[in-house]
């Protein structure tokens, strides 16, 4: 199943259809797409016993664009972001492939859809491309077997960076510089797991004006989303409609020589297999921002 974020509005996206899950439940579940998660199990069970193919789609669906499409979940309790989580990403930022990972959080304020606009606040913001998984239930010290219980969904995500600010200080400010505007997009929309052969293992890229930047597996992992969860619910009480950021790939740009950084008018293209893709487009910072 499919769940995205139209218009403000749940919906289950079939082929290219949407069904509002509001009206088709007969106001058994909110059009709201963040309150889903508080009766997972509950909606979980409603939707298994509907045909969600394209019959139900040309009976309750309609067309819709990727572009008016918001976060799939627009007001996460925390989101959690991983940093150092490919071994070749630690490479090139000068880690050791064993190290611990880097937590830290992007503000919930910074999530955008899977198309938009952001504006530069600098010349120094970086690409990130990330598979991001949403948490289904409440979660405190989860067992690795049963943590995939306790993802409702995966999507797509990009953790630009502003990499000045990110590096100030005596030690790096990891979300502020994080949390500019448009700098958490996701989508197109949440994937439930049972969708996918092997959630575990996923082709991942991103291209900036038209250049591939970052490809891998996101079974390069060093920590796998079992391993995330099963670390991060020791220490912290999970949400459901909890998001984490699962860490990305070697490629990006702070790590070129010379580094590269995005500019005004340049296009960043990302993609997860069997999610789809985000677009974003980039703006010089007005002279009021």
């Amino acid at each position: 199943m499919r769940l995205a974020n139209l218009r403000g509005r749940l919906v289950v996206v079939a082929g290219a259809m949407a069904v509002d899950v509001a009206e088709a439940s007969e106001g058994r579940f909110s059009a709201d797409p963040q309150a889903v998660f508080a009766e997972w199990d509950a909606f979980r069970a409603w939707s298994a016993s509907l045909d969600w193919s394209a019959s139900l789609a040309l009976a309750r669906g309609k067309p819709f664009a990727v572009e008016e499409l918001g976060p799939p979940v627009p007001r996460p309790p925390q989101v959690f972001a991983i940093g150092i989580n490919y071994a070749a990403h630690a490479s090139e930022a000068g880690y050791p492939p064993e190290s611990a990972p880097v937590t830290f959080t992007k503000f919930p304020g910074c999530l955008a859809g899977p198309v938009c606009e952001v504006e530069l606040p600098s010349g120094t913001v970086d690409w990130e491309v990330e598979m991001v998984v949403a948490v289904s239930r409440d979660t405190v010290r989860v067992r690795r077997e049963d943590a995939w219980d306790h993802v409702a969904g995966i999507t797509l995500g990009q953790d630009l960076s502003e990499r000045t600010s990110q590096l100030a200080g005596a030690k790096p400010q990891f979300s502020l510089a994080k949390s500019f505007p448009n700098f958490g997009p996701t989508g197109p929309w949440l994937v439930t797991p049972d969708e996918f052969d092997d959630p575990s293992d996923l082709a991942i890229s991103c291209a900036l004006s038209g250049e591939t930047v970052q490809s891998a597996r996101t079974s390069a992992m060093i920590y796998d989303v079992p391993e995330l969860l099963v670390r991060l619910s020791r220490v912290c009480r999970l949400f459901p409609g909890d998001l984490v950021f699962t860490g990305t790939p070697s490629g990006v740009g702070n790590a070129r020589s010379p580094k590269r950084f995005i500019r005004p008018g340049e296009e960043l293209v990302s993609e997860l297999e069997g999610v789809g893709r985000l677009t974003q487009r980039f703006v010089a910072a007005t002279a009021d921002g």
